[in-house]
């Protein structure tokens, strides 16, 4: 019913996710900032993995607590030193179009240099032209909140009042809507595109030749870029799978439903929601992502299918079926949750199927291990496996389980 109750459950979802990872066995799991993008509201969180094989960028820094997902973090960087003042001069650069093309071809580092970016807009193809430092990349989500509107990469023909390959801030004259990224305000004796076929500006100053630009966040961070929250230059870029997200929608949804209730006055208001998702499926495979072998996943004993896997191994054998019968019934009797392999298969099948199912703890009965009294109890990560007495059997499996749950 407020801002501030939203605010306090909030947080208390925030911390009870992070409680939920850890306990999950992922607790390598990161919250970062993100984009709320079309599901509304001002304030998001997303619940990262990180890995490599991630399919989402984050963005830390190494000198604070600073994380974000790269579609919402600022881009801040350190312009180069401006040098020698110059004059904007139209030089002819042949067939270069990309600035790496054309910064190799004059000489100059790429930081010295802006690129124009071209997008149309999806709700009626007009043009917008993006920008930006040379050696950055545009961040496509800054600049669809910024238009309010979906974009897609344009397709410049030669009806286009632009010129493919040679767009330029300085005398441009075009229809477009222009984005000036931050990164350029405070460059000096800089390249860029001339607005003709085959030529480019070089000495541009944005403070001198363009002194009525406006300027906004509209590229992704970088590696070594400068920390929103530090202000030192040490963010770094990793990869990470999004395993959890929490939203403050605000009135959006409600509003737009016609949602009311009516308050210790009678008055009607809508309610403000939140929104809070955990992915249980990509969840299940990032936690295999980090806990696993070539054989298959080590999975966690709290979210285990089973908790111990129980591997009979001559069911031919009455000794044998008798002691696998008599532990199932024994570990069941104490509520542990147990998968019982009586198949007449070899043992090498056995095991194989036993690797691939991950479960923690795992128990062999043979003959060879009933003539010396004994049955075989190993961990599924390897760390563990030794010959325990058959009247001790319980206790050690029972001590087993309870000290990989103290260990999450």
């Amino acid at each position: 019913t407020s801002q501030e109750d939203l605010e306090q459950y909030y947080d208390v979802v925030y911390r009870a996710y992070e409680r939920i990872f850890k306990r999950v066995g992922i607790p390598q799991v990161v919250v970062v900032q993100s984009d709320s993008g079309m599901m509304g509201g001002n304030i998001s969180h997303e619940y990262m993995l990180l890995t490599p094989v991630g399919e989402d960028t984050i963005v830390g820094c190494d000198s604070c607590d600073y994380r974000s997902n790269l579609e919402a973090a600022d881009s801040i960087v350190k312009a180069p030193e401006k040098g020698e003042a110059k004059e904007a001069k139209l030089v002819e650069t042949g067939d270069c179009h990309t600035m790496e093309e054309v910064c190799d071809f004059l000489k100059i580092p790429l930081e010295r240099s802006c690129k124009a970016v071209v997008y149309q807009k999806k709700t009626d193809d007009s043009y917008v032209v993006l920008f930006l430092r040379g050696d950055l990349e545009a961040n496509e989500t800054k600049i669809t909140n910024a238009l309010g509107c979906e974009i897609y990469p344009a397709e410049i023909t030669e009806e286009t009042d632009l010129v493919a390959g040679c767009i330029g801030p300085y005398q441009l004259n075009s229809k477009a809507v222009v984005l000036m990224d931050s990164s350029l305000k405070d460059l000096g004796n800089v390249c860029c595109g001339g607005n003709r076929d085959g030529y480019h500006y070089t000495g541009v100053d944005f403070a001198r030749d363009l002194p009525d630009a406006i300027y906004g966040d509209y590229a992704k961070a970088k590696e070594g870029g400068i920390c929103p929250k530090c202000g030192k230059p040490t963010l770094n870029l990793n990869r990470g799978i999004e395993v959890g997200n929490i939203f403050q929608l605000g009135t959006k949804y409600t509003k737009a439903m016609g949602m009311e209730y009516a308050d210790e006055s009678g008055e009607l208001h809508h309610p403000i929601m939140g929104c809070y998702g955990i992915g249980v499926g990509r969840l299940a495979a990032s936690v295999c992502e980090v806990s696993r072998d070539e054989y298959g996943p080590i999975w966690p004993i709290s979210i285990a299918p089973w908790e111990v896997h129980l591997c009979c191994m001559r069911v031919d054998d009455p000794d044998c079926k008798a002691l696998g019968e008599k532990l199932y019934q024994e570990l069941q009797q104490k509520g542990v949750e147990v998968i019982y392999d009586d198949r007449d298969v070899r043992a090498g099948v056995m095991f194989s199927d036993a690797d691939l199912l991950g479960v923690p703890v795992r128990v062999v009965v043979s003959p060879r291990n009933l003539k010396e009294n004994c049955v075989e109890v190993s961990l599924r990560d390897k760390s563990i496996q030794k010959k325990v007495d058959i009247e001790n059997c319980l206790d050690e499996i029972l001590g087993m389980i309870q000290t990989l749950k103290e260990q999450i």
